[in-house]
């Protein structure tokens, strides 16, 4: 389904920016609950989004 590609895009452009630097952006999941605290590159989320939305790899 389409949702939950875009669900996996939302998660894994999160956890990448929040290990690249987990002094600006720190995320927990649960199940179907994602809790930020931090910045968020917003153009990079999108462009997951987007990617996955498109079919990209």
């Amino acid at each position: 389904m389409m949702e939950e590609k875009v669900r996996e895009a939302i998660v894994s452009e999160l956890e990448r920016q929040s290990e690249s630097d987990p002094s600006r952006l720190r995320i927990e999941l649960d199940e179907d609950r994602l809790i930020a605290n931090g910045d968020i590159d917003l153009l990079a989320l999108a462009t997951a989004i987007v990617g996955a939305v498109a079919g990209a790899p």
